[in-house]
């Protein structure tokens, strides 16, 4: 809360000297890092086509500001006022920009209002709406006509454009996630870790990402049973030293933290904790089979980054409102399970079949060739507006 209150005392001052009336700007405003990493394919391929124009991006959250406020993909990173008239008017004046971009939930009416009477053109994208979301209420009229001021919305699926169309919202395209044009583009990067190559050596390798404790419940007695075919990393989303501790303290077999390391000794262990950020990526380059927490807890985490390596996943049972989780465990090639017995059998199934396990790992990466290209659609599409 202390980040989020000082951090907006500073937004206009850093506008002020970020910003000139001679400067061309894209804004793209995000709430928080998953909704950044889906708008980010698209100032991307801008800032590429348009490298005389200045990019500014606002957070709402400072779970993404903290974490992107230095980020190369844009020259000005800062986040958003409170949705006011009076800071609408001063930061839409000061920003002036020639494109605004709003990604997946952020409607603020106040800014939208403001943009609409300065016929300032702005897209939504990736967006994604439920029957039970409030415009479609009756009691929803105000945010109703927030909605109607895009210029243009890009929707993930069918259902939500027969949404809008209920309530006479008709200027939409369905272009599905910018978060599969993201994924696949870390397939053409460098994911070679060397820590990873003397670990895993010849043996298979089961990766759990972004894990909660009602994960590693399950995953440390499954550890602690496994035979010894199988190597172990568990990447936890909390990272802190406790925590991390009594991890590695519940682990039967022979365990490693990253921090800790020998890379000349690394191979000798059963089981890699890695205790701190930004390497899971590429981490997920190396399994046979990969884990993705959150799904028994606050929310399941990204699943197509491990799924864009063309492996099977497992999650927690509640996956609902996760789209590309949605669809992919109806193809089979997400595996929700839903306690200990289902998560221990899952295991031993892709084990005892390389063809189910090729089968099901082939299902995911074909899911995000197939459903790629929304930056590029929105992106052809904002050519005619800038």
């Amino acid at each position: 809360m202390k980040l989020f209150v000082h951090g907006r005392k500073e937004t206009f001052t850093l506008l002020e000297n970020s910003i000139s009336k001679n400067d061309s700007v894209i804004w793209m405003h995000a709430a928080s890092l998953g909704e950044f990493e889906q708008g980010l394919p698209i100032i991307e391929r801008l800032k590429r086509e348009y490298p005389s124009y200045k990019i500014l991006v606002t957070f709402f959250s400072p779970s993404g500001f903290e974490v992107k406020k230095n980020t190369s993909a844009a020259d000005v990173v800062t986040y958003l006022p409170i949705d006011t008239n009076q800071n609408a008017k001063k930061f839409i004046s000061q920003v002036n920009p020639k494109l605004v971009i709003f990604v997946k939930y952020e409607i603020w009416p106040n800014y939208l209002f403001e943009l609409q009477a300065n016929k300032i053109p702005v897209l939504l994208v990736s967006a994604i709406f439920k029957k039970n979301h409030i415009y479609f209420k009756l009691y929803g009229s105000y945010l109703r006509k927030a909605l109607a001021t895009f210029t243009h919305i890009f929707v993930q699926n069918e259902y939500s454009k027969k949404l809008l169309e209920s309530i006479q919202i008709k200027n939409t395209t369905i272009s599905g996630d910018t978060r599969l044009d993201r994924v696949s583009e870390i397939l053409e990067r460098d994911n070679s870790l060397s820590f990873m190559e003397k670990f895993k050596k010849d043996r298979n390798c089961f990766v759990a990402g972004s894990t909660w404790p009602e994960d590693e419940a399950i995953l440390i007695n499954h550890i602690n049973h496994a035979k010894k075919n199988l190597k172990f990393v568990i990447a936890p989303h909390t990272i802190k030293t406790d925590k991390i501790l009594g991890l590695a303290g519940a682990i039967t077999k022979k365990t490693a933290l990253y921090s800790k390391i020998d890379e000349r000794t690394i191979g000798d262990y059963e089981v890699l904790i890695i205790d701190t950020i930004g390497m899971l990526t590429k981490i997920y380059s190396y399994a046979e089979m990969a884990y993705v927490g959150g799904g028994f807890s606050t929310g399941l985490h990204n699943t197509l980054e491990p799924a864009v390596f063309g492996i099977p996943v497992l999650i927690g049972p509640n996956y609902s409102g996760f789209k590309e989780a949605e669809d992919l465990v109806e193809l089979k090639g997400l595996l929700p399970i839903k306690d200990q017995w289902s998560f221990d059998e899952q295991v031993k199934k892709l084990l005892d079949s390389q063809e189910f396990l090729q089968r099901t790992g082939e299902i995911n990466a074909d899911y995000i060739f197939k459903n790629k290209g929304a930056s590029v659609q929105i992106v052809d599409y904002a050519h005619k507006l800038l």
